[in-house]
Parts: C-alpha cells; structure tokens; sequence
C-alpha cells in the first residue's frame, strides 16, 4: 500500500496509466463524435437525393405477373424494374418477358405539385411517346400516348411491396405486375 502511495505521489497524486487511458479515451470519443458526424451528414445527402414523390420507388425491383394479349390469352411475365428518383425527376425502366412476349419500357418523369409529366419509350417496337398523370408518395396513374397508342398506367408503392397495371388499347391490352425488393 506504501508503495501506491508513493507512486501516486511521484505521479502529482494520479497514476500514469489513469493519465494515458485519459488521453486515449479523449481521442476515441472525438474519432466518435466525427463518425457519428459523418455518418449522418453522408444519410442526410442520401435522404436529400431520395426525397420528392419518386422516393419510395428508388432501387430495383423483381416479379412476375401476367400479360393480356389482344385475343385475350394471358402469359405469365418476369420483370425488373429499376427507379432513380433525384428530386422532382425520375428515370425509369422496366422490364418484362415470357417465352414468347417482351417489353423494355423506359421513361423519364417529373413531378410539379400532384402533376406528372415525362416521355417513355418500348425498346422491342420501337415506339415513343409522352406521359401525363397525377400522383406522388409512389402512386401513380398515367396515361401514356403516341400515334395509335394509349395505355393507362397505375403504379402502387407500399414498402417493398409495388403493383404496377397497364392497360391498353392495341394488341397489347394490358399487364398485371406484382414487384419486391
């Protein structure tokens, strides 16, 4: 005991070892408190490009459902889909194919207020046009039309959960698409 107390004494009272851990500990909650700072300045730029009515859509999506030819056959479809909300703006694409039928939409939107606005194209028969509708939080009815072309599109995002219908006026009547991710 004689001899703690003479090493404290030596020491101006504190033991070394107390004095470095002090020092140390001092380091580790600062190189803490700048994680933590970081981190959530990195989540905060990931919620500002994630936010605005596309938000629940971003990433990727997968599924299946059924496409309704003109003669009313139905075939079931695979699909991905893939969403880049920034802001008020959102690229899009989807995908879907059975053994005998596919399609690759894509369209890039933008949301004024409930107002939704964009063009879109079909890849596999070489068909654009434009796209208005209302909507916002991941729910979306539009029409998209070209030259002979109309086709009613509503999108229902809950979650991870997403539908997606279309319904259309050509040999292509419509689609019934469940998608997760």
């Amino acid at each position: 005991m004689e001899h703690l107390q003479a090493y404290r004494a030596a020491g101006g009272g504190k033991h070394r070892a107390n004095k470095q851990f002090g020092i140390s500990a001092l380091n580790r909650r600062l190189l803490m408190a700048a994680a933590v700072l970081f981190a959530a300045s990195i989540a905060n730029t990931e919620s500002k490009a994630q936010s605005g009515p596309f938000a629940p859509m971003a990433g990727s999506w997968s599924g299946g459902g059924t496409v309704i030819l003109d003669d009313g056959s139905t075939e079931r479809i695979r699909c991905r889909a893939k969403y880049a909300p920034i802001g008020p703006t959102m690229e899009l694409s989807l995908t879907c194919a059975s053994d005998a039928y596919k399609f690759n939409l894509a369209a890039n939107v933008r949301s004024e207020g409930s107002a939704i606005t964009g063009s879109w194209s079909e890849a596999s028969r070489n068909i654009s046009g434009s796209l208005q509708g209302r909507g916002g939080g991941g729910n979306f009815e539009v029409v998209a039309s070209a030259a002979g072309f109309n086709a009613n599109i509503a999108l229902k995002t809950t979650g991870n959960k997403q539908t997606v219908t279309l319904r259309a006026d050509s040999q292509f009547r419509g689609a019934n698409i469940s998608l997760s991710r």
